[in-house]
């Protein structure tokens, strides 16, 4: 596998040879201070180039960065399936190579850099030819912190999952596998991130990243909710389902109302009354009430 310093070599190496690329940024978890580092990270990269057209017409030119093992193209994805894409102002390419390195490759021109380069304060500048980059502060993962939440947004949250959880347990009745499953997973368990996050973000005082999709939550969490956390995962079982169910309910309780009266927030104890015992009946349920029914 190439090395960092190999790969910050031949990165910087094209740029500086092909004067169609004026400028070069960084950005991600390798400019992350706080983000454990390993060597999977990605290289997303940003070259500023003063036109696209040129690049997309050849595509060979990305071949000096190394064997590739896979590529996806999302602009053009998008477009085959009518997405509006804007190739004249951006255009990546996410390239795994057979080393095990990876590079997301972003052309944008000057104008569209303009427009974003200040939003992400994970920005790292690379390369300037001509002093275009707008001046930056040192790379922060300010722009990724969890956001306390509204009460608005907080009974939400309450609201959405105490209500899915019907949606699950009626898919378990009927044998719905795929129904339950999904509903669990993409229903219920988005409200369940949301609080787990704020209930971090709360103990922190509003200043951490807990990753994408909260892959840093065991950094976060206590050994208890950790352990109640990976206890929300199940398999194709119904019953391993119904128990992670109950702990996911159990886990969500808990952080809401540590987050409810941390700010003197409402958490609606009759919607999880109400949703507990509705829950508790339906595992019960036998099968015959579908007859009586």
């Amino acid at each position: 596998m190439r090395s960092e310093q190999e790969m910050f070599d031949l990165i910087l190496g094209v740029a500086n040879k092909d004067e169609r690329i004026r400028a070069v940024y960084m950005n991600g978890s390798r400019t992350n201070p706080n983000a454990p580092k390993d060597i999977f990270q990605d290289y997303d990269i940003v070259y500023v180039v003063t036109e696209t057209e040129s690049f997309l017409r050849d595509e060979k030119w990305i071949d000096v960065f190394g064997e590739r093992l896979m590529m996806q193209e999302p602009d053009k994805n998008d477009q085959a399936v009518g997405i509006e894409t804007h190739y004249e102002r951006t255009y990546i390419y996410l390239m795994l190579f057979t080393d095990g390195n990876r590079i997301d490759l972003r052309l944008q021109t000057k104008g569209a850099m303009l427009d974003t380069y200040l939003e992400d304060s994970l920005t790292v500048p690379l390369l300037d030819k001509d002093s275009i980059l707008p001046p930056i502060a040192p790379p922060i993962d300010s722009s990724y912190y969890v956001k306390q939440p509204t009460e608005a947004e907080f009974m939400n949250c309450c609201n959405e999952f105490w209500w899915c959880q019907q949606n699950v347990a009626k898919g378990i009745w009927r044998d719905e596998l795929s129904y339950a499953k999904h509903m669990y997973e993409l229903t219920s368990r988005a409200p369940l991130d949301e609080m787990v996050s704020w209930w971090i973000g709360m103990k922190y005082d509003f200043k951490v990243s807990t990753g994408k999709m909260g892959k840093y939550f065991n950094m976060y969490l206590p050994t208890e909710y950790w352990e109640m956390y990976t206890a929300t995962y199940s398999n194709a079982n119904y019953e391993q389902m119904w128990d992670s169910i109950f702990v996911t309910c159990e886990l969500f309780r808990t952080l809401a109302q540590e987050v409810a009266a941390a700010f003197s927030y409402t958490y609606r104890l009759e919607d999880d009354t109400n949703m507990t015992a509705y829950l508790t009946r339906m595992r019960d349920l036998p099968e015959a009430a579908q007859e009586i029914y």
